[in-house]
Formats: C-alpha cells, structure tokens, sequence
C-alpha cells in the first residue's frame, strides 16, 4: 500500500431481511403512566359541605333576599296608597308581617350559608395544603373567626379566600372577581347597617320615616343579592376543577422533529473519510 492511498473498501451490509410486521399496537417506548392514587380531598373534605349543598344554600338565601327586597318594595307603594286612601286592616297588617318574616328569612339564611361556605372554604384549604404537602398557615379557629365575626370578616374572609387562589394558582383568573365581591360586601354591610339603625324607634317615629326606611330596606336586599351573587361566580370559579388535578399540564413540543437532523448530523460525521486527514493524494 503506497503513502497516501485510500482506504481499503469497506464492507458491505448484511441484509436485514423482511420489514417486521406486527398485528397488533407495540406497546414499547416512552409512556405516560399515572399512577392513580384517588383524589387527595375526599377525606379531608368529607367533613365538609359537598359542592351541591353550597349551592344550594346561596341559592335559597338569594330567593330570600329577593324575596325581602319585593315585598318591602310593595310595602313602599302601600304607604304611599295610604296617603290617600284607608287601607284594609288586614291588607296593612300582611304587608307588614310579611315583610318582617322576609327580613328573618333572609337573616337566618345569610347566617346558614355563612357557616356552610366557612366550612367550606375550611376544607378546601385543607385539601390544598394537604396535596402540596405543606403545613396549614390558619388554625381552625382563626379561619371560623374571621369569617364569622361581623365587621372582623369584611377583613379576614377575603384574605383567606384570595390565599387559596394563590395555593391553587387561581389568583390571575379570581382576583378581579374577589375583589368586586369584597366591594359590594363592605357597601352591602354598610347600607344594610344604616337600614337596621334608622328602623329603630328612635328614628322612624312617623309615617315619612318609615316610608323612607322601607325604601332603604329595599335597596339594602337589592344590594346584598348583588353580592351573593358575585359570591357565587367566585365560588364557581374555584369549583370550575378539582382541587387534585392540575390546572396546567407542560409538555415538550418540537423534540421529535430534530431528531432526523440529529441523526443525519451524527451519520455524516461517523462516515469514513475517503482519504486520510493531511494526507497527500495518491500519486
């Protein structure tokens, strides 16, 4: 072999023989398993109220809030009926007990969906905690006193509410829903406040006050539905998907594609040189 020759020809392939045929899926490669383990709230929130029960407490305190707001409005135009004409004694007194049973249906319901969504929310924060494995930062009591106590829950409620968006990665998509909640609460409490104050015998002593009071009443319950309501979009918006199952899910795009030039790249580079590196042609 002379200085500077090629190489010596290279071997040719075996025949690989037929291409394989399968009759059924290859079940080799790259799999996804999941290892289902059940959902990590069911015995947490077992002690707490099911999402239907919620529901359905909002729903009958919001019939009876607008309930109220309807029968004191049709107070409201009796009284001013009654500037002119003499009124059936039983017609005044049915708009007048039934405006007071609206007022304690209303006050009964508010109070029962208050401890339900506590409850609620209690659980939930639980089961959140409990599947990022990290310790709960609230104690039962701080949780049931900050949302039960009035004038301390305009405060503490939220904030529990607007940390369990955070805990669930919800807070981009719940934050302007709580906080137009929060609002209507706080201007909810204090117009409902200033309609129980100016009720008190002290102050309605005469027909144009106590017309002026109904009417306050009315909008009192008007804007306490509008804050149920928004409640409840916030409460749907955390219920919209489990608390167990990730709201986002990454995966890895375009990694196949590259692999055809990989594997040219990495063949180009194996294959034998025709000549030796800095080698003079053959003569």
């Amino acid at each position: 072999m002379r200085p500077g020759s090629g190489p010596p020809p290279r071997r040719g392939r075996r025949p690989l023989g037929p291409t394989p045929r399968y009759t059924a899926i290859p079940r080799w490669g790259l799999q996804d398993h999941v290892d289902y383990v059940g959902p990590p709230q069911a015995a947490v929130q077992a002690s707490g109220p099911s999402v239907r029960m919620v529901r359905a407490t909002l729903l009958v305190t919001m019939f009876a809030f607008g309930l109220a707001a309807l029968l004191h409005v049709c107070r409201y135009a009796l009284l001013l009926v009654n500037r002119s004409v003499l009124l059936n004694p039983i017609l005044a007194d049915a708009a007048t007990v039934g405006g007071v049973a609206a007022s304690v249906l209303a006050f009964f319901s508010l109070v029962a969906t208050s401890i339900v969504l506590t409850s609620w929310l209690i659980a939930r924060r639980a089961a959140t905690f409990e599947r990022l494995e990290l310790p709960e930062t609230r104690s039962k009591t701080q949780l049931w006193a900050g949302c039960l106590i009035p004038v301390v829950n305009l405060l503490f409620a939220p904030v529990f509410v607007i940390e369990l968006a955070v805990l669930e990665a919800r807070v981009h998509e719940l934050r302007k829903p709580i906080v137009i909640w929060w609002s209507a609460w706080v201007v909810s409490f204090f117009v409902s406040t200033f309609a129980t104050v100016t009720a008190l015998p002290f102050y309605a002593h005469n027909a144009q006050r106590v017309a002026d009071n109904t009417v306050t009443f009315a909008f009192a319950y008007l804007i306490a539905l509008t804050a149920l309501l928004l409640l409840d979009k916030v409460f749907r918006g955390f219920t919209s998907s489990p608390v167990d199952k990730p709201i986002k899910r990454w995966v890895i795009a375009g990694g196949s594609a590259a692999k055809p030039e990989a594997a040219d790249r990495v063949e180009h580079e194996s294959a034998i040189p025709v000549e030796s590196v800095r080698a003079d042609p053959a003569a």
